[in-house]
């Protein structure tokens, strides 16, 4: 297949373009190159017959329209977005114009294009929009999200990711454009960025810092593998059912200090300290609005394209770790440049927020 992918720089995005170019397709990845966004995270896949790369961004029409007219894609895949909830939280505009006024213009130069195709093409192509299960709120103790889970976004960002739900839906419904959804649990693995809860504490621990955890530490996430998520994303693609929506999960909740006791565990037996790294963990005020709980139900991907996450939370952690370990040459640079270095998520007001004065 020929794909198009958006944020493709990104953690997920570049998982999904180094494994779709690793199984034979042609891949552009259109990027705006942001603080979230790498070439590094490309560097296998480079020099791969089939890969190009773009430099855009998706709020630019003009710029969208000339990579689709370009490459011709089977299927766009729209990964670029803000994705951080501490982030939207001290600066939500970027969510704004990114995650909701660029998949609307994402979506109107893929409708101009679609539309001109013949009737082969576009019965061929899809639109996958990758989405969170942060739209749904959160849950209790018991029970987990599914495709039919009322909306009730939280955060800055959960609500931008919702908006941005809505108008992929209404494109499908409005213009016939053949689009799905997915909406992931929270993702973990090689080239995440540092200020990620799972980078931030081995690269934290490995040199000696705080591990700064929110309130109690008993927000418990679904984690999958961004490996996992890979190939649910080009089963999606490949076999995924135009309108419909699907929920990704890794059928492995953990509460966040299970996840770093788990991480301090780990590195003692990979890179002993001087003393436990466990004794780093400090306990610091909790971010604005921090939903209790996540959990995805993935029976319908499951189910109806057989794809399950191949790895489970203790294999792809003892990977994840010795991976940070072994790849120094790509996030030394990142936290050098300040990122996983200063805490984020607290509010502020003025024209930090946004706010014009």
């Amino acid at each position: 297949m020929r794909l198009l992918v958006t944020g493709g720089a990104g953690f997920i995005g570049s998982a999904l373009a180094r494994m779709a170019v690793g199984r034979g397709d042609d891949v552009l990845v259109v990027d705006k190159l942001t603080y979230a966004g790498h070439r590094s995270s490309l560097r296998d896949i480079e020099d791969a017959p089939g890969f190009s790369f773009a430099r855009a961004d998706i709020c630019d029409t003009r710029a969208v329209l000339a990579a689709l007219e370009a490459f011709a894609p089977d299927a766009v895949l729209h990964l670029a977005a803000e994705s951080h909830v501490d982030r939207s939280i001290t600066g939500a505009g970027d969510f704004i114009n990114t995650n909701i006024v660029g998949s609307f213009r994402l979506l109107e130069a893929t409708r101009a294009w679609w539309e001109r195709l013949d009737p082969a093409a576009r019965e061929r192509f899809r639109f996958l929009h990758v989405s969170t299960d942060e739209v749904f709120g959160s849950l209790g103790v018991e029970g987990a999200f599914t495709e039919a889970s009322p909306y009730d976004p939280r955060s800055p960002y959960s609500a931008s990711k919702a908006a941005s739900d809505h108008l992929v839906r209404a494109w499908g419904h409005t213009y016939g454009l053949p689009v799905i959804i997915s909406n992931c649990s929270n993702n973990y693995g090689p080239r995440q960025l540092p200020e990620k809860l799972i980078p931030l504490m081995i690269l934290n621990a490995l040199e000696g810092l705080p591990l700064p955890v929110y309130g109690d530490g008993l927000n418990v996430r679904d984690w999958l593998h961004v490996d996992d998520h890979a190939r649910a994303l080009l089963a999606l693609v490949d076999r995924g059912r135009p309108g419909a929506t699907y929920a990704v999960g890794g059928r492995s909740e953990r509460s966040n200090i299970a996840v770093v006791q788990k991480v301090c565990a780990l590195l003692e037996a990979l890179k002993p300290a001087a003393s436990p790294r466990s004794t780093l963990i400090e306990h610091v005020k909790d971010r604005p609005g921090h939903d209790r709980r996540y959990a995805i139900d993935p029976t319908r991907i499951e189910t109806e394209l057989g794809w399950r996450a191949e790895e489970c939370f203790e294999s792809g952690m003892e990977a994840t770790v010795r991976w940070y370990l072994d790849n120094e040459w790509w996030w030394r640079p990142l936290r050098a440049a300040g990122h996983g270095v200063a805490r984020l998520g607290l509010p502020v007001t003025g024209a930090a927020s946004g706010v014009r004065t």
